[in-house]
């Protein structure tokens, strides 16, 4: 049936339309104004701006991003170009507890931004210095102000962060070395609330052991987040119970019943009514079996009618691939042994040579990288049956050498490198060796008696030279897909804008729509909805949804392009002038040919427009309760 308007800006024709989890169906989309003012067949108008042929392609709502540490990019590099390209449109920032709600926070000693982001989300402190000596605002409702100020290319939602907030009632020194008083406790709780009555789309906490500050005196302690105890946590999680508001976490990985007891906040059951909630993050742990069979069950648990919760896993729809620079990494965190070195700044090579030439942690470093590997004990036990305690992976055959001076390593995986070493050692190996191998063999790894050895004196010999990655979860994508497709789960937990040189997930929202198809239009249909209207609905923003009326957020994306797209080999290194530092990323041109944000095309062609973070186009996203 023929519709008649009189003015159109941007009409898209014949499109297979996915929207809010209903049947697909192909139809023209026209949008005037930046909003969706008609979908249907054969839309026609008195005066098109544009047309876009959509022959063969998926329209659907532009993709949530719900889990990103945009905080200091956007302050840089508005248009957050490396989510745009892959078709996500709305982004929630301030997770993990951290965020820039306060500012700068800035005191004498300590300047909380560098010490709270250098080593949890790995951004060097030089950029992270330079974006709080820019920051102008000192309060949470200043910085929503801020924000829409920005020349924005997605959408931000904002989460009011529990590290910064314990800082500002507590000061920084005090907020990671004791309990705060009723006083202060209470003054976070009345500072909470009006921050979510200020459009705040949520509240975010943290309990990983992965995450230390940077700066002495200070560089052995977690984040202030993790000094509360659950008296803390209760009263807070309260306030947002009561503002209906969404509460965003983290487990305590090494406690079972204090991760039940904590997550157990959500009950509707035991606190009156549900609290919203959404947990980091559902993985398929490589040496650790139970945890995504944990998962689901804890998720079943806290949504059944005996809990009556509101509780949503994060599910990564990729292989958890992780890259390393020398020690550097996020995951290391969890062993004291390589926590030590990433105690040091990045530049301070000296610091971590000093280190690891210590005999005493020469001997510790063997006995971690070795425990479980030799003998028959506890730890050997549970090293066979894949229910190892660390989520770091110390199987060498699993660690690839990505970068080294030593060219010829490149590509190959550690557990070869210590064989080819040890025959070079021996004057064994079949293979061609040149002068200057032989030579760095002979300095360096001459003492070295088994892969313990090996793998300190690689950190030794080149540091952060030497630059390698592992996969330490979702190397199987058939559970990765069961994981996705769960209803109590929630895809997201993509990291975006952290860990420059670690992760690169600016893909993912792709890579789960690829695992959905395997299933049909119909799988492509539920994964189109949680990706969108449910991410919306989760943190309370409007969104997620291309219906007449709507603010035209919307992508095209090639269903042929997306089944062959090989996201883990279209990773790419580039140098971003806007960090002046180098980043991980993804390429998957071709599979979003378009992408619209408030009614602007933002990319198409394989390109970005030129009005992508030199004008608005996404806007900030207030919570609507």
């Amino acid at each position: 049936m023929s519709s008649e308007i009189q003015e159109i800006d941007t009409l898209i024709k014949n499109a297979k339309v996915f929207n809010n989890g209903d049947d697909p169906v192909v139809q023209d989309v026209a949008i005037a104004n930046g909003k969706i003012i008609a979908r249907g067949k054969a839309i026609t108008a008195n005066n098109v701006g544009r047309v876009v042929d959509a022959e063969g392609l998926w329209l659907m709502p532009g993709l949530f991003d719900i889990h990103t540490h945009y905080d200091l990019e956007l302050e840089v590099a508005p248009g957050l170009p490396e989510s745009t390209r892959h078709g996500t449109t709305s982004v929630v920032i301030a997770n993990c507890s951290l965020g820039l709600a306060f500012g700068s926070q800035r005191d004498d000693t300590n300047d909380p931004i560098v010490s709270c982001y250098a080593r949890v989300e790995n951004i060097p402190k030089t950029v992270l210095k330079d974006c709080a000596d820019s920051i102008t605002w000192n309060n949470p409702k200043a910085y929503l102000d801020h924000l829409e100020q920005l020349n924005l290319g997605p959408n931000v939602a904002v989460l009011f962060p529990h590290s910064m907030l314990r800082i500002d009632a507590m000061g920084f020194d005090n907020s990671v070395t004791r309990d705060p008083t009723s006083a202060e406790l209470n003054s976070m709780a009345d500072t909470l609330s009006d921050a979510l009555k200020s459009g705040y789309a949520g509240f975010s906490t943290d309990a990983l052991p992965f995450h230390y500050l940077a700066a002495q005196p200070h560089c052995e302690k977690t984040i202030p987040t993790q000094f509360a105890k659950y008296g803390e946590l209760k009263q807070l999680a309260q306030v947002v119970r009561e503002q209906e508001s969404t509460w965003q976490a983290t487990p305590p990985k090494d406690s079972v019943i204090g991760t039940l007891r904590t997550f157990l906040l959500t009950s509707g059951r035991l606190h009156g009514k549900p609290l919203r909630t959404t947990v980091v993050a559902a993985l398929d742990i490589a040496n650790n079996w139970k945890l995504s069979r944990m998962v689901k069950t804890l998720s079943k648990l806290l949504n059944s009618s005996l809990v009556r919760g509101d509780f949503h896993m994060q599910a990564l729809g990729a292989p958890f691939k992780i890259w390393s620079d020398g020690a550097i990494t996020p995951i290391a965190e969890e062993i004291p042994e390589l926590r030590r070195l990433n105690e040091t700044d990045l530049e301070d090579r000296e610091a971590r040579q000093k280190i690891m030439h210590e005999p005493d942690y020469i001997k510790s470093f063997k006995a971690m990288w070795m425990r479980g590997k030799q003998g028959w004990n506890l730890d050997r036990l549970k090293r066979k049956l894949n229910l190892e305690d660390f989520a770091f992976n110390r199987t060498l055959a699993d660690m690839t050498v990505d970068r080294c001076p030593q060219k010829n390593w490149e590509g190959m995986d550690f557990q070869s490198v210590f064989d080819r070493v040890v025959l070079i050692k021996q004057d064994k190996c079949q293979e061609p060796v040149t002068k200057a191998e032989q030579k760095l063999v002979q300095k360096d790894f001459f003492w070295i008696a088994d892969e313990g050895d090996f793998m300190l004196q690689m950190l030794r010999t080149f540091d952060t030279d030497l630059t390698w990655s592992t996969v330490t979860a979702n190397r199987d994508l058939k559970v990765v897909r069961e994981l996705l497709m769960n209803p109590k789960l929630l895809p997201g937990f993509n990291d975006s804008g952290a860990h420059l040189t670690n992760m690169a997930f600016y893909d993912v929202n792709l890579r789960s729509l690829q695992l959905a198809a395997q299933g049909g239009d119909k799988d492509v249909s539920y994964m189109v909805k949680r990706l969108t209207k449910d991410a919306a609905d989760v943190f309370g923003v409007a969104g997620g949804t291309v219906d007449e009326g709507d603010i035209a957020d919307l992508i095209l994306i090639d269903p042929e392009q997306l089944a062959s797209y090989d996201g883990e080999g279209n990773v790419q290194r580039i140098h971003r002038e806007e960090f002046k530092h180098e980043q991980l990323v993804n390429r998957s041109d071709g599979v979003v040919p378009f992408v619209m944000i408030g009614g602007h095309a933002a990319w198409e062609n394989n390109e970005f427009t030129s009005d992508l973070g030199q004008k608005p186009m996404g806007r900030l996203l207030r919570a609507l309760n």
